[in-house]
């Protein structure tokens, strides 16, 4: 039975509601929770299986030793970055405004409501967009730079692939979720197909569009920080390199620096979301 919680002269509700399962109902669940524990097992003893727990064991003492060589932060080493992370940030613009321009066709041509054909073209589109967002941006570019060598333009491509899928996906789905009547209204006045997706639902979609950009730009400005491990540009070769010098100091002032740079773009980019949508 339910709890009542009435008083004098206010109405009468439920303050819980409680719900029936049938015998099977109820034999399913127990059965779903003992396959989750049985897998939970399952995957603790094959993460076990190759794990030596003496170096686990001794991690907070290697972390306080690591840590305690980082301080202070050789300051006098920060001019050396201002170029690798230009680079860096060109890196993030460059790869997003091409992942942008790649992904509006792709985009439209995924949506339910603007691809031309339904059976044959939006699977196409939609297996580009699950491609680019299966293969991450540290893998693109470790190919990229086995293919056209390591500098800035693996890095930029990189990003540039890895945004196509991001940015698609959710265009495509603000498309999809455009107004019905403001196309019919423009359908109705004797418009094109054209005419019908430029003044119909690429007014409605533009907000949108303009904060995903926005918004994977922020995201390719962290992305873009650690290409450079793999080869391909920017801030994160010099990380690799005082990492493999064990110059710990500089490592401390790179980790801050990129910090730093990652709060600006976080700020400047809520900033113009703000201001466009």
């Amino acid at each position: 039975m339910s709890a009542l919680d009435t008083r004098p002269g206010e109405p009468t509700h439920y303050s819980q509601v409680w719900t029936f399962r049938t015998p099977r109902a109820r034999l399913a669940l127990w059965a779903g929770w003992l396959a989750l524990v049985a897998l939970f097992v399952w995957c603790w003893q094959v993460m076990n299986a190759n794990t030596l727990w003496i170096f686990v064991t001794d991690a907070p003492d290697q972390a306080v030793d690591i840590g305690s060589r980082m301080f202070p932060p050789e300051l006098a080493y920060l001019p050396e970055l201002l170029m690798p992370l230009w680079d860096t940030l060109n890196i993030a613009t460059l790869g997003t405004l091409g992942g942008v321009i790649l992904a509006v066709p792709v985009a439209f041509l995924a949506a339910r409501n603007t691809t031309p054909s339904a059976l044959l073209v939006r699977p196409v589109a939609l297996f580009v967009i699950v491609t680019s967002r299966s293969i991450n941006s540290l893998i693109w570019a470790l190919l990229l730079v086995a293919i056209i060598g390591p500098g800035l333009l693996a890095g930029i491509v990189a990003i540039a692939l890895r945004s196509i899928g991001f940015v698609g996906k959710l265009l495509y789905e603000a498309i999809e979720e455009s107004e019905a009547g403001q196309i019919e209204a423009v359908t109705a006045t004797g418009a094109g197909r054209a005419q019908v997706i430029h003044y119909g639902i690429v007014p409605q979609v533009l907000p949108a569009f303009w904060g995903i950009s926005m918004f994977r730009w922020d995201i390719n400005i962290r992305e873009s920080t650690i290409l450079g491990l793999v080869g391909a540009g920017g801030i994160g070769m010099k990380l690799q390199s005082s990492i493999d010098t064990l110059a710990w100091s500089q490592v401390a002032t790179i980790l801050i620096l990129i910090l730093a740079t990652v709060v600006v773009s976080e700020a400047l980019s809520a900033r113009v979301r703000r201001a466009l949508i």
